[in-house]
């Protein structure tokens, strides 16, 4: 258990020693809200560039909620999780209708909205509003394992709820903005996954992992499951004029709201440029010439699994497609030029900057 000097101690090396960073220099509840929902499982420099970017576009929750999901998509693409940014722009639009453009300030409230947990919400009232709401993420939880030398497997639901008591009892409920930031700040730079740098570490001491030289038993993270790899063919569609066809994902599916060139997963013991006629003969109701080898090949990680993508060069042969043969999801005749306008996932991204530099 931390004492009450424990936590002064923490707090003042937090504030000697914290990062500049921007939404640090503010207490405006919506840009602490955008800085919480890009950080999700992303790192504090992939996001510095994005983040200012989004704060130029869209300074307060208005101009978010009146913006089309679109402009929101293409301004996050390459960040990733693309949830997050559908589930940030619904929820602004429910704070501009629902709480008068304010960021509510009730935790109940708080998590009622799209893309906001209890992690978020705790961070958000805590830092925005001083309310005493511990914060648990992946840098406290390994904070919190070390300290207390939690062994067990941090991915099991009972191990959760320990570190999280644990988390309440820390919490410094006068300095709770502060104290919640100083866990994490932490755990991102001194307490790191990695050789960590128990020398600066100001709870050194009272470290369980320290004092048995076993930082690097802690935390205890099961194996993850090996993940699936799938090989993906899509089709670069011309019509008479040159243009590309795209097409726009549905809401509900992964990278949901992005665009990018039709196709599918190729299926057991078909060959690719099969795959290519399949699934825009599905999909589009139309039938294509396919080039006889692909034009580029991008391989992509994804959270649970990942793919081979192989884009092919292709023209129409018979038929017309049509919104209602894309389960009603716009297409688009876009000129190669026009790409840089439409937020694509990242391995369609790499395929239309091939277009653009072959300036076709």
């Amino acid at each position: 258990m931390l004492t009450d000097a424990d936590r002064k101690t923490l707090l003042d090396w937090y504030r000697r020693m914290r990062r500049d960073l921007p939404w640090r220099r503010t207490g405006d509840p919506y840009r602490i809200w955008i800085s919480e929902i890009m950080l999700q499982q992303t790192r504090v420099d992939q996001v510095l560039p994005y983040y200012q970017r989004f704060m130029a576009r869209f300074p307060d929750v208005t101009s978010l909620a009146r913006a089309d999901l679109d402009e929101v998509l293409r301004l996050w693409e390459g960040l990733g999780y693309y949830s997050r940014a559908r589930n940030m722009h619904k929820a602004a639009r429910q704070i501009v209708d629902r709480h008068a453009g304010r960021f509510p300030d009730t935790h109940e409230e708080a998590i009622a909205l799209p893309g906001i947990g209890p992690y978020t919400a705790a961070a958000i009232l805590s830092i925005a509003f001083g309310q005493p709401w511990p914060v648990v993420d992946g840098n406290v939880i390994r904070v919190i394992s070390r300290l207390f030398g939690i062994g067990e497997d941090v991915r099991l639901g009972s191990v959760q709820k320990t570190i999280a008591r644990h988390a309440a009892e820390l919490l410094d409920r006068e300095n709770p903005a502060d104290f919640n930031q100083a866990m994490m700040e932490l755990g991102a730079t001194v307490c790191t996954p990695a050789a960590p740098s128990c020398s600066s570490c100001p709870l050194q001491e009272r470290c369980h992992a320290f004092r048995h030289n076993a930082t690097d038993q802690y935390p205890y993270k099961s194996p993850a499951r090996k993940r699936p790899h799938h090989h993906i063919a899509i089709g670069v569609v011309r019509d008479t004029s040159g243009r590309l066809l795209i097409a726009r994902r549905p809401d509900h599916a992964m990278l949901g709201g992005l665009w990018e060139f039709p196709g599918g997963k190729q299926e057991k013991g078909e060959a690719l440029r099969d795959t290519v006629r399949r699934e825009l003969g599905e999909e589009l109701g139309v039938d294509v010439d396919v080039a006889p080898k692909p034009f580029r090949v991008v391989r992509h990680a994804y959270s649970h699994f990942t793919i081979t993508l192989h884009a092919f060069h292709a023209t129409l042969k018979d038929g017309s497609p049509h919104p209602e043969a894309q389960n009603g999801e716009p297409l688009r005749w876009v000129a190669s030029d026009e790409l840089t306008e439409y937020a694509f996932p990242k391995a369609n991204r790499l395929i239309t900057e091939t277009l653009m530099e072959q300036g076709s």
